[in-house]
């Protein structure tokens, strides 16, 4: 049987945003009535690429031909009216407003300009739903009152109320369960059966194996393979595929015996049970002084969320955390910081500068006390710890008093650090040290957390980077949708181990 004609192609797509370049000559060919699976780690340029389709950006160069024309949307309004629709991971449905009036927002029917009864619009909602096989949906609910699974398919609905030829789902299955899983799964291949199109990015190798018909790899911002056989290709070949990259990764050498069986000191930081309901559960964790460990696992799996709330940023649903076996006040930032426990977060400049302030500020504001004299801060105090804090880090340029917007991202993580060091904590919680620091400066980051950990200091590190991970922690934890699945010395495991474990293929 010959293959079903080319819906969509996509040819050499370039996209640069300052300082990176997101896609890098990208193809991409998508046939009526398939399921194509877009796959690649975080960073691959999968999101560029479908905000590309969808008419968010435009890319800079290459081509895009949609039923065999040209094709160059401005909107995602105007991709949606030439039969594109984009379902995100975080559905753009107004929970307010009802399911029918969702469905119909910015196309409700008319009558010689006029609008007509709700009538008229419930009723096609009743059709459309009874389409994707959930009558049962009523057209007069509230969407907020509907489950995850029912809000897929509302947003399905709308997308066919659009006359949609092709439909692109990102991480559709991330909140649902099992069975919700399997009526999905039921709904895409009713619709391709009916010749709709569908591309299906998803972390899960299971997912595709089930859903997909061919699959598009992206790396680096390039495709590496487009058009493989979803059920035929070994999993080992697609991780190959996915991993692998240009950047080269400098680590220091980590100590020859495990910080535990070098000292036999108490553990600085317990974790026990500590859970929060819909992002992770059950974790148990110890870290003593010296030690990195290291969490691994996809977005969603509750990396950075386990993060914050050690760090009290998030309150618990259960569980404990203990510093020097002290149990912390929940949800309570003042109690982790007070007792030793330093953050530095996934966003740098959102949420861990102050990027109109100087360094000085920067470095002293977790110990602002220490430099207070009846009321007042004694300028020259606070100034030279917190030179001495910089250089013992290296940061650059060695001026105190530049705002810290104007140094690089290597320096301005080094300026978190710092605030850290001059705290004097005990522990180091690390969320993506090196995002948005070049190559050189990394090497130059690595080196400063094993010193730091040589120097006696407990690292917890989170990175979408598993080279990172494995290259600096001395343990790993991998994580898969909130839960520990495998726990073993970094000198244990390599990549392709990491990525099957957190895609469970």
């Amino acid at each position: 049987m010959a293959p079903e004609p080319s819906l969509l192609t996509m040819d050499g797509i370039t996209k640069s945003f300052p300082g990176v370049r997101a896609l890098d000559g990208v193809d991409l060919e998508v046939r009526a009535g398939e399921t194509h699976c877009l796959l690649g780690q975080n960073g691959a340029g999968k999101s560029t690429l479908i905000k590309v389709l969808a008419g968010v950006h435009r890319p800079d160069g290459g081509t895009v031909r949609w039923r065999g024309t040209p094709f160059a949307p401005r909107s995602p309004i105007a991709a949606l009216r030439r039969g594109i629709a984009t379902l995100h991971q975080e559905l753009d449905l107004v929970e307010g407003l009802s399911v029918a009036e969702n469905i119909h927002l910015g196309q409700e029917p008319t009558t010689a300009g006029f609008l007509v009864r709700a009538s008229v619009a419930r009723a096609a909602t009743a059709r459309l739903l009874t389409r994707l096989g959930h009558p049962g949906i009523d057209p007069d609910a509230a969407v907020g009152s509907l489950s995850a699974a029912r809000r897929q398919i509302v947003s399905l609905a709308r997308a066919l109320s659009h006359d949609a030829r092709l439909i692109v789902m990102d991480e559709p299955t991330a909140a649902l369960d099992p069975d919700e899983v399997e009526n999905l799964f039921r709904v895409v291949r009713d619709l391709t059966a009916a010749g709709v199109a569908v591309v299906h990015i998803s972390h899960r190798l299971e997912e595709i194996r089930r859903i997909g018909d061919r699959v598009t790899v992206l790396k680096d911002g390039r495709s590496v393979a487009t058009g493989l056989p979803a059920r035929t290709t070994p999993t080992r070949d697609i991780v190959a595929l996915m991993t692998g990259r240009n950047v080269e990764y400098a680590f220091p050498p980590r100590p020859a015996a495990p910080p535990a069986a070098r000292d036999p000191l108490e553990p600085v930081l317990r974790v026990r049970s500590l859970t929060r309901a819909g992002e992770f559960a059950s974790l148990d964790l110890e870290l003593r002084p010296g030690e990195i460990v290291g969490l691994a696992g996809l977005v969603g799996s509750g990396r950075s969320e386990i993060l914050e709330t050690v760090y009290g940023a998030r309150r618990p649903t259960a569980g404990e955390v203990l510093v020097d076996g002290v149990r912390l006040r929940p949800g309570s930032v003042r109690s982790a910081v007070r007792a030793g426990i330093g953050l530095a977060p996934e966003e740098r400049k959102a949420q861990g500068l102050l990027p109109a302030e100087s360094v000085t500020r920067n470095v002293t504001l977790a110990c602002l006390d220490r430099f207070s004299r009846g009321g007042w801060i004694d300028r020259a105090a606070e100034r030279a710890a917190a030179r001495g804090a910089t250089r013992s880090l290296a940061l650059r340029p060695d001026d105190p008093g530049i705002p810290v917007r104007n140094l690089s991202g290597g320096n301005q993580q080094k300026a978190v650090l710092a605030r850290w060091l001059l705290r004097g904590c005990k522990v180091l919680l690390l969320d993506e040290p090196t995002r948005g620091v070049d190559v050189g400066a990394r090497a130059e980051l690595y080196a400063v957390i094993r010193a730091l950990a040589d120097d006696g200091l407990a690292v917890l590190l989170v990175s979408s980077e598993v080279p990172e991970v494995l290259g600096l922690a001395d343990r790993v934890l991998v994580l898969r949708e909130g839960r520990v699945v495998h726990t073993a010395a970094a000198a244990d495991l390599d990549e392709h181990r990491v990525l099957d474990l957190v895609m469970a293929s």
